[in-house]
């Protein structure tokens, strides 16, 4: 019997993800797919709905509505869980790499 090959679960897998503030939509029906190993950029002009879209997978906002799974843990489901198996830094205070050493 010959063996079956699995493709790798994706890390990051979203489909049809929308965000919308009121009549504003942040963020459009996104489909994704990032695999372990994989080294993903994720560009765009400002209020393209970047951060948006990342504040959604790392369970700080809720969905409008799609699905996105992290590691395979639903992002609004199984937030507690995903927020265990990630992490993330928000960049923004340019200061604080300026005052850091590189001892630090």
């Amino acid at each position: 019997m010959a063996e079956e090959t699995l493709a790798p679960r994706a890390a990051i897998d979203v489909r049809g993800l929308t965000k919308r503030y009121g009549a504003v939509e942040a963020v459009r029906g996104i489909d994704l797919q990032v695999h372990p190993g994989e080294t993903f950029g994720f560009l765009g002009p400002n209020g393209a709905g970047k951060t948006t879209t990342i504040k959604m997978l790392i369970t700080l906002l809720i969905p409008t509505s799609g699905v996105a799974r992290v590691l395979g843990l639903d992002v609004v489901k199984d937030a507690r869980a995903v927020r265990s198996q990630i992490g993330y830094v928000f960049g923004g205070d340019r200061g604080l790499y300026e005052r850091l050493s590189g001892l630090d």
